[in-house]
């Protein structure tokens, strides 16, 4: 049975690639989470008890640990998801997403590359097959402008400090493959969004927030634009570049999905009509909640990928497209409450701030 390594299994699209994996193949999965404010063991509670899934809480930079994961589970591929990734929080407080994000990849990337030299004494096999799997954001390319897509030779030019953190992981894991011959792939995906999402996320933020009552908040004008994609359709890509990928490769994982900001709170507060039987007290409309504030430092005007090439070399494409994918997310935004409030309880400053995609 291999195994994966996968890091930041209990967040928004690490649970759902735990799900993926444990629905579709053999491989055992190692989840490896720090559980920071966003990680949640409760979108893992389907498969706690599977047998051949484990959990380790555990910091990525923290370099005795991680060797001690590699140590006891011998993993045949590491799928390297966990990072700070929220723009605002970034602005705020730089300093966690230079910790995490860099010398947490930093800190794999070195004991993957020592076990991968273990294995080449004592199963050159198995370290011929090793994969070190990257995920990263379209983010890095920085602002895209009105025309154009974002392909895998696109310049890098982050913006925030957690574009600028992704960037510097990236670039740690080309470096490591073209010194060291390290075996990775790399993936820059666009928005995602779908169910489990962290509640601060604009698309989460808008269905929890006009449920309440409470003011849906755009970003200046809300005509920011972005590449949306279902995360299942995310986690079936991941899986099948992990397994067909070329080493020291990346790939563009994009949904084919642009939308205005303002069409996404739109659409939503469209489907809640049709959806939700009853309203809170004192609205009439959804849209009538919806709010414009100022907009975030530094924001992008627009992302956008070209995943011709994913496409192409290995046959993928998203299965959902806005309109059907936003539907099921709504719809299990209505029928799991309980996941939902139970993080706002906890966390009720998420939805004090103006936070967004």
């Amino acid at each position: 049975m291999p195994t994966l390594m996968l890091t930041g299994g209990a967040g928004f699209i690490g649970s759902a690639v735990v799900h993926k994996i444990l629905a579709s193949s053999r491989w055992r999965v190692v989840n490896v989470d720090k559980l920071t404010y966003s990680g949640n063991p409760a979108s893992l509670a389907e498969v706690e008890n599977d047998p051949r899934y484990h959990f380790i809480e555990a910091d990525i930079a923290d370099a005795a640990a991680m060797r001690a994961v590699f140590e006891v589970f011998e993993p045949d591929a590491v799928m390297h998801l966990a990072a700070e990734t929220h723009v605002d929080r970034s602005i705020e407080a730089p300093s966690a997403f230079i910790e995490s994000n860099v010398r947490g990849t930093f800190v794999l990337l070195e004991e993957a590359r020592r076990h991968v030299r273990n294995l080449a004494a004592e199963q050159p096999g198995k370290a011929r097959d090793f994969r070190f799997h990257h995920i990263s954001t379209d983010e890095v390319f920085g602002d895209l402008g009105g025309n154009g897509l974002f392909t895998e030779t696109t310049a890098y030019a982050p913006s925030s400090p957690y574009s600028a953190s992704k960037a510097a992981s990236d670039h740690l894991v080309r470096a490591w493959q073209r010194t060291y011959g390290l075996p990775t792939l790399i993936t820059n995906c666009s928005n995602n969004y779908g169910p489990r999402q962290f509640p601060e996320k604009l698309i989460p933020l808008a269905i929890i927030n006009a449920l309440a009552g409470r003011d849906l908040p755009v970003y200046g004008n809300g005509q920011q634009v972005r590449d949306w994609l279902y995360v299942e359709d995310h986690a079936e890509a991941l899986l099948l570049v992990l397994a067909r990928g070329r080493i020291g490769e990346s790939y563009n994982i994009g949904g084919q999905n642009e939308q205005r900001n303002i069409d996404v709170v739109a659409s939503i507060c469209s489907l809640l009509e049709e959806l939700v039987m009853e309203k809170p007290a004192g609205v009439r409309n959804y849209a009538d909640l919806i709010r414009f504030v100022a907009d975030r430092p530094g924001h992008d005007t627009r992302y956008a990928v070209d995943a011709t090439k994913i496409r192409k070399d290995l046959g993928w494409r998203p299965r959902e497209n806005f309109i059907s994918g936003l539907r099921k997310t709504v719809v299990w935004y209505l029928e799991n409450k309980a996941w939902w409030q139970a993080i706002l309880e906890g966390s009720h400053h998420c939805l004090k701030r103006n936070t967004q995609a």
